[in-house]
């Protein structure tokens, strides 16, 4: 994939080779302005803004403007912003062989050395269900050849260095191939990786792959069959029952932390001190 630079004062970042030429890169230097076109459709309003727009004839995007505060600011004097993580954590995917919405641009806005916004801009992915749809609705038969696919395709994830710090039923979308209802096992299905600013190149070891693993809603009565694929997939001299038992006291102490933090209401308390 061809990274050029791109420059749209104040704001500097990069973009990639466009397949649609000319008018997506017009579209791209007149940021913010095709922003404000009768098309754009915002999606998620607040600090950190989601729009959907149209950049040429053939390309719809999604616009992702991130604003700084609190701690959150100070960091992006040594860190990226999290519209250049965003960035980074898509490319990894894609260059791995991972699908995720097309990266098309980031840029930031800096004062100081300070990246006071940050924009990441991606293609549209449209159709898809959320892997929690599949979770709360589908037959036991369905998961377990929804999970006979998935559990490779982290397995591999894993072993290529790769970690998505957010790998929740929220962030991964499923795709249903015609074939995947005559798949006795396994077969059928695609992943598509969302929230990409939470990637991270990293090799994890035994207990960090199953801690991984544990935001996964999958219904406690097919966790060992998950685990099972999961390890088959890994392959070679995998350490299952080291992998299982930490899956498991990641799961009990996961739990007990969402439970905690519904109690103390930490998030809501985290904005009001605006230190998230």
């Amino acid at each position: 994939m061809e990274i050029r630079p791109l420059a749209v004062p104040p704001y500097r970042g990069f973009r990639t080779a466009s397949r649609e030429g000319e008018a997506a890169a017009a579209a791209l230097e007149d940021f913010p302005g095709f922003l404000r076109s009768p098309e754009a459709e915002t999606l998620q309003a607040g600090r950190n803004q989601v729009i959907a727009v149209r950049l040429s004839p053939d390309r719809d995007a999604v616009v992702k403007i991130f604003g700084t505060r609190g701690v959150q600011k100070w960091k992006t004097l040594l860190l990226p912003s999290k519209g250049l993580r965003a960035w980074k954590g898509a490319l990894a995917l894609v260059e791995n062989g991972f699908e995720t919405a097309e990266p098309i641009a980031v840029f930031e806005r800096r004062r100081g050395g300070i990246a006071v916004e940050s924009v990441f801009i991606s293609g549209r992915v449209r159709g898809g269900r959320e892997i929690r749809e599949h979770f709360l609705q589908s037959s036991e038969a369905v998961l377990r050849r929804l999970l006979s696919s998935l559990a490779p395709v982290l397995a591999r994830l894993h072993g290529r260095g790769i970690v998505h710090r957010d790998l929740s039923d929220g962030n991964i979308l499923v795709f249903e191939n015609e074939e995947a209802a005559a798949a006795p096992a396994g077969g059928g299905f695609r992943f598509l990786f969302l929230d990409t600013n939470r990637v991270r190149r990293r090799r994890p070891g035994i207990f960090n792959r199953a801690r991984n693993l544990v935001r996964l809603g999958v219904p406690p009565g097919l966790q060992p069959f998950f685990l099972d694929q999961y390890a088959a997939a890994a392959g070679g001299r995998f350490r299952r029952r080291r992998f299982g038992l930490s899956y498991r006291i990641s799961k009990r102490v996961f739990i007990s932390w969402l439970a905690f933090k519904k109690r103390l209401r930490l998030r809501a308390l985290a904005r009001r001190l605006r230190i998230q």
